[in-house]
């Protein structure tokens, strides 16, 4: 006896993919579009964060200051703590400068807080623990499903201006880079 059954498998399959082919194609999910960096003499955005201390922390108290807003991705890891420790190397040179440093990454306050006493930090560092603050400045990244905040640093004027933009950064040489950029800047 002859049976039909693998050919009527193969003419429904043929069509089941036909009808899948001729569907119309529903779109993919859109991704969250990444928040794009402030431009240079945009205003730098406004935020409000707890320090390493405990206490609130707005943009808007350090009017009449330069400002070096930098972000880091993670408290303890090597390139942020070689980082730090060349700002805390320049401080005395940023505060002649007439410049604060503030370092934010979505670590907690707790976490800043003991950082800043392990390595021996006279500056202030700025818990983002929900990456809002990340976000608006566009420094966000993604690693392992997690994220954090990326390796990027802000030179704030004393009006509240954004005047260079670095992303990215080389830990090892970047507060030196800084450093130039204010000097330059305080000439005009």
């Amino acid at each position: 006896m002859k049976t039909t059954a693998p050919i009527s498998i193969l003419v429904f399959a043929a069509g089941l993919t036909a009808a899948i082919a001729s569907a119309p194609a529903t779109p993919a999910p859109a991704a969250p579009a990444a928040a794009a960096l402030p431009a240079v003499g945009a205003p730098a955005p406004e935020f409000s964060l707890t320090t390493d201390k405990g206490t609130p922390s707005s943009l808007k108290d350090q009017r009449g200051k330069w400002v070096v807003l930098y972000f880091y991705p993670k408290d303890f890891t090597s390139g942020c703590t070689l980082e730090a420790h060349n700002f805390q190397r320049d401080l005395a040179k940023y505060q002649e400068a007439g410049a604060v440093i503030l370092g934010v990454s979505v670590d907690t306050a707790e976490s800043h807080k003991d950082f800043c006493a392990k390595e021996g930090l006279g500056f202030t560092l700025l818990a983002d623990p929900g990456a809002k603050v990340s976000t608006s400045y566009g420094s966000t990244m993604e690693y392992n499903g997690a994220t954090y905040s990326a390796r990027n640093t802000f030179l704030i004027d004393p009006e509240g201006k954004i005047v260079r933009v670095y992303t990215k950064v080389d830990p090892a040489g970047h507060s030196n880079e800084v450093l130039a950029a204010l000097a330059e800047l305080k000439k005009h």
